[in-house]
Formats: C-alpha cells, sequence, structure tokens
C-alpha cells in the first residue's frame, strides 16, 4: 500500500518536480572520499519520478550515506542534464536514440510502464467512449492529422462539439510512445494543446469536459487507492479493431488490473515500455551498488508504487549490463 508520505510526493510533483532524500545535501552531485557521504543527482522523467523516490527513500534508509537529490522535468530534460554533466543519473521513459549511444549514455531499464488515453469523469459522450474505444487510426485522427475533430465524428455520431486535444509541451518518453502507437515516430508529431508535464496534462483534461489527453498510468491512477484518478477516465484501447470493447479488453478499472495486463503484453506495447536510468558512462561504484540494488530488492516496491516489475530474463540482461561496472 502507498503511505500518504508517498502521496506527499505526488503533490511535490505537481509544485515543483524536486524530492530530496536523506539528510542534508545540495543539488549538486558530490565525489566524497570512500566511507564520507555521497549525494546522487537525479532529473528526468515524470513517469519514472514516484518510482524513483520511493527506492531513493528506500535505499537511503539502508544506506545513511547515500543520498538523492530527485527532480522531474522531462525525459529530454533529464537526457540533457546528464550529457552535459549537470545530474549524476537520468530518468527516461523511451528507448535510448543512437545519438544519445554516441554521447555515453549508458542506460539500465528497471521497471515498465505505460502511457493511457484519458478522457474528462464529465464528459457528455463518456458511455459511447468507453463502449467504442481508440484503435491506432483513430487516436492518429485526433491527435495527428486532425482529421477528426469532433466528438461525433470520432464516435460516429451527430455531436457536434468539438474535441480539445492535448498532448505535452515538454520532451517526453510519454508523448513518444503515445505517437509511435498512433503509426508515428516521435512527440513532434502530436498536436494539440501543449501543456507542461504529466501532472499539467491530467489536470488540464480534468478541467475540461470534452477535453482528451495521455497520461502514464502513475498520473491517471490513484496510487492510494488504485481507482482512476477522480475526475480523469482512462479511455480503453480497441484492440482487435472490431469497432467495440469486449469482455477481454476491458482491464482499466484498477492500477493493479492495468499493470497485469502491461505485464501479460495485453495492453500493447508501445504504449507500454520499459523505464530506463541513464549515466553518461558506466555508472560509477556507488550508482551500480544502488542499480544492483533496484534490480533485485526493489523490485519488490514496484506493484505497490503503480508499476510493473521486469520479467527475469530482463531482470538477468540488466544485471549483466552491471558486470564489472564501478571497478
Amino acid at each position: 500500500m502507498i503511505t500518504k508520505p508517498f502521496a506527499k510526493i505526488i503533490l511535490w510533483v505537481l509544485v515543483g518536480g524536486m524530492v530530496l532524500v536523506g539528510c542534508g545535501g545540495n543539488a549538486a552531485s558530490s565525489a566524497p572520499d570512500e566511507g564520507q557521504p555521497r549525494t546522487i543527482a537525479v532529473s528526468g522523467a515524470f513517469a519514472l519520478f514516484p518510482m524513483m523516490t520511493v527506492w531513493a527513500e528506500a535505499y537511503s534508509a539502508a544506506h545513511p550515506e547515500v543520498r538523492f537529490d530527485v527532480q522531474g522535468g522531462g525525459a529530454g530534460k533529464g537526457m540533457t542534464d546528464v550529457l552535459a554533466g549537470a545530474v549524476d543519473i537520468a530518468m527516461v521513459s523511451r528507448e535510448i536514440k543512437p545519438e544519445e549511444t554516441a554521447q555515453g549514455a549508458f542506460g539500465v531499464p528497471v521497471t515498465i510502464d505505460a502511457v493511457v488515453p484519458t478522457a474528462n469523469a464529465g464528459n457528455p459522450h463518456l458511455a459511447e467512449l468507453l463502449a467504442k474505444g481508440l484503435t491506432p487510426d483513430a487516436a492518429a485522427a485526433v491527435w495527428m492529422s486532425r482529421a477528426t475533430t469532433t466528438w461525433g465524428q470520432l464516435l460516429g455520431t451527430d455531436a457536434a462539439e468539438s474535441i480539445t486535444v492535448y498532448t505535452r509541451s515538454d520532451a517526453s518518453g510519454a508523448g513518444e510512445v503515445w505517437a509511435k502507437y498512433m503509426g508515428g515516430a516521435a512527440q513532434e508529431d502530436l498536436q494539440g494543446t501543449a501543456v507542461n508535464g504529466d501532472p499539467g496534462l491530467a489536470e488540464a483534461v480534468r478541467q475540461d469536459a470534452l477535453g482528451i489527453g495521455y497520461n502514464n498510468i502513475g498520473f491517471a491512477y490513484n496510487l492510494e487507492t488504485g481507482a482512476q484518478l477522480d475526475g480523469l477516465v482512462v479511455i480503453p484501447l480497441d484492440l482487435n479493431g472490431d469497432g467495440t470493447i469486449s469482455a477481454d479488453e476491458r482491464f482499466y478499472d484498477t492500477k493493479d488490473a492495468i499493470a497485469a495486463a502491461i505485464a501479460a503484453r495485453t495492453y500493447p506495447f508501445p504504449p507500454a515500455r520499459e523505464l530506463f536510468l541513464v549515466t553518461k558512462g558506466a555508472p560509477d561504484a556507488a550508482i551500480a551498488d544502488f542499480y544492483r540494488w533496484i534490480l533485485t530488492e526493489g523490485q519488490a516496491l514496484v506493484a505497490d508504487a503503480g508499476y510493473v516489475n521486469l520479467n527475469a530474463e530482463q531482470i538477468e540482461a540488466a544485471l549483466g549490463q552491471l558486470e564489472g561496472a564501478g571497478n
């Protein structure tokens, strides 16, 4: 069960996007002498921010000599920060690009998440939307080509109200994988009113009865109750393209239900994907030890935080990446 302190972390994301874990410390990384405290600076994807704060808190409790400064800002910011040497670790919610690898990006998968389309809970066409769902082509006509601009066009009714389309303004893994689900290549393929961050996009849809958006599951579900976030409804994906959501396509009521569908790969990849922690070059000894803990003991914290565990093969491969790291 997610605790009330964890709920406060979500609020901190909304107002500032920074959490300090451990006593003292500052935003800059330090490389202390052996036995001295170490502050590890982290920035990046909102998708991984809640999970990272849980891991950081638990790891610092067991290793008080290691502290964390965790900031959000989006996957693009995290990657820019780590390649520039401004932070030690980037949180990245998409595949590492070849040009980033060429600059030294070293990514290790740590958990699995997914992006889901969302609508306002007070949408006057909600019943039809939940019954019909979205196919990649239908979603592309809303976010990419803008061939569909009204709720009637989307649902095959005579409804004339315009769809208010929301997307991300910050460079985000969520935007990229949502575009890829629709056959696009990058976040820049998406159109709509651009809003900063996962919390901002969720709030924009919650405040707009005719709005449609997308969020990582950690920002579409209440992590304490497991229910969908108040004011927000997850739109189901029409997986077989038959124009209706059948019983085997209904797994959105709770975060546990969608997590099980992601783990079983019933929910498609994309918009599900692995989430990565990235360093510039192979991680040093302190970070490599933290990664190994995440991939072993730390996996026990994943489900309660609203994420999906890596499978045994993925964990073995990730640990293999760390062989010799920090030596």
